[in-house]
C-alpha cells in the first residue's frame, strides 16, 4: 500500500457542504443523498479485495473498476492517508500503479492482463491518478505524478496513430487502433484535461483535435450524440459528449446546448443499456451546464437512484452489459453521480 507519510491530508467529513454552497442547513433530500452515499461506501469498502483491487463480475481484476472505486471515495470527500477509508484508498491507488505496464511496446499502459479494452481501462485509471495528484501536495503526489505522466504519453501516442479524417482526434479500445469512438474518447479527454490542469505536458493541439472529434459525433438532426460520427444517438452517449465539451472550455457551445436540450426531451431510463454509465456522464455534464439543465437532471438521477439502492448499499443494473459487469461498477458510478455537488473531485468543479 502507499505509505501514509506520502499521502496525508485532513479528511473531509461526509456531509452536505459543496464548495460553492452557503451555510444553509441540508435539505431532507440532501440528507437522503448523504445517507445513500455513506451506505454505498460501506459496501465498496467491504467488497475490496485484500490486494487492493475491486473486481468486475465479467472481467475479474480491473484497473478501471479499481480506479472507479478510488474515485467514489474521493468524490465523497475522503482523501488518501487519513480517515476511516484511508487504507481502502491507498491500497486501490497502489494496485493501479503496480499494474502500469513496463514492456517495450506497452510502457505506461494501465490495464490488467484480462482487460477487454485496454484504452478504456487506461483512460479511467489515468483520470483517477490525475484526480489524486490534484488533491494532495506536489511532494506527496510524486509516485502518482510519475505514473500519471507515463500514462499521458500513452494517450497522446494513441491519439497520434494515423486515422481517417472521420476518426482523427479520437481513441478506440486498442492503443494502435485506427478508428475512434465517443465512449473511449470521452475518458481519454477527461484524463488529458485533468492532467493539463495539473501542469502536465498536454499540448493544446491534442485537446483541440479531440474536441473536434467529439463535435463530429453530434447529430445535426436532433442534437444528440452518437457512438461514432453519423451513427444513432442515445441519451447515454449525449451525456458523454456534453461533459467532454464542457470540461474542455466549450461551455455552452452550440453542440453542448443542443445535447442538453436533447436530454431534457429524452431522459435516461433505468432499464436501458448502460444506464449507470449515463448517470455519471449525464449527471456531471448537466451539472456543468447548470441552470434548468442541472435542475432537471438532478431530480431524475436522485429520485431513481435513491429508490433503486439495495439494503446493502449497492445498485444493480436493470439489464444488459452493466448487469454482467456487476454491482461494484454500478455502485461506483452511482456515487460519482450523486456526489457531484460536493465538488471535491477537481473534474467536478465549475
Amino acid at each position: 500500500m502507499l505509505r501514509r507519510s506520502v499521502f496525508c491530508l485532513a479528511i473531509f467529513p461526509i456531509f452536505w457542504a459543496p464548495a460553492t454552497a452557503s451555510a444553509a442547513p441540508p435539505t431532507p433530500e440532501q440528507r437522503r443523498v448523504d445517507a445513500a452515499i455513506n451506505r454505498a461506501l460501506e459496501y465498496l469498502a467491504k467488497t475490496q479485495k485484500p490486494n487492493g483491487c475491486w473486481e468486475s463480475d465479467a472481467y475479474g481484476e480491473s484497473t478501471a473498476t479499481t480506479s472507479l472505486g478510488v474515485m467514489a471515495f474521493l468524490a465523497a470527500g475522503h482523501v488518501p492517508g487519513e480517515g476511516p477509508y484511508a487504507d481502502n484508498i491507498d491500497r486501490g491507488i497502489q494496485w493501479v500503479i503496480d499494474h502500469q505496464r513496463t514492456g517495450q511496446y506497452d510502457a505506461g499502459l494501465i490495464a490488467f492482463r484480462t482487460s477487454h479494452g485496454p484504452m478504456y481501462s487506461h483512460g479511467v485509471s489515468t483520470l483517477m491518478l490525475a484526480e489524486v495528484a490534484g488533491m494532495v501536495s506536489k511532494e506527496r503526489a510524486k509516485p502518482v505524478r510519475t505514473a500519471l505522466e507515463k500514462a499521458i504519453r500513452v494517450i497522446l501516442n494513441a491519439q497520434n496513430v494515423p486515422k481517417s479524417e472521420r476518426n482523427n482526434g479520437g481513441w478506440r479500445y486498442q492503443v494502435r487502433s485506427s478508428d475512434s469512438d465517443l465512449s473511449v474518447s470521452g475518458w481519454q479527454l477527461l484524463a488529458l484535461r485533468a492532467a493539463k490542469n495539473l501542469g502536465c505536458d498536454v499540448p493544446a493541439e491534442n485537446i483541440d483535435r479531440a474536441v473536434a472529434y467529439i463535435k463530429r459525433c453530434s447529430s445535426a438532426a436532433d442534437g444528440g450524440f452518437a457512438y461514432q460520427p453519423g451513427g444513432s444517438v442515445t441519451s447515454v452517449r449525449t451525456g458523454t459528449g456534453i461533459l467532454a465539451l464542457e470540461i474542455c472550455g466549450e461551455h455552452h457551445s452550440q453542440e453542448a446546448l443542443r445535447g442538453a436540450d436533447y436530454l431534457l426531451e429524452n431522459p435516461l431510463d433505468y432499464d436501458e443499456t448502460y444506464y449507470f454509465y449515463g448517470v455519471y456522464y449525464c449527471g456531471v455534464g448537466m451539472f456543468q451546464m447548470g441552470g434548468k439543465y442541472w435542475t432537471a437532471m438532478q431530480d431524475q438521477i436522485r429520485d431513481v437512484l435513491l429508490e433503486k439502492q439495495s439494503a446493502d448499499g449497492s445498485w444493480t443494473a436493470g439489464n444488459g452489459s452493466e448487469k454482467r459487469i456487476g454491482r461494484v461498477y454500478t455502485t461506483t458510478m452511482a456515487v460519482l453521480s450523486l456526489a457531484v455537488e460536493y465538488q471535491y473531485l477537481p473534474i467536478y468543479q465549475r
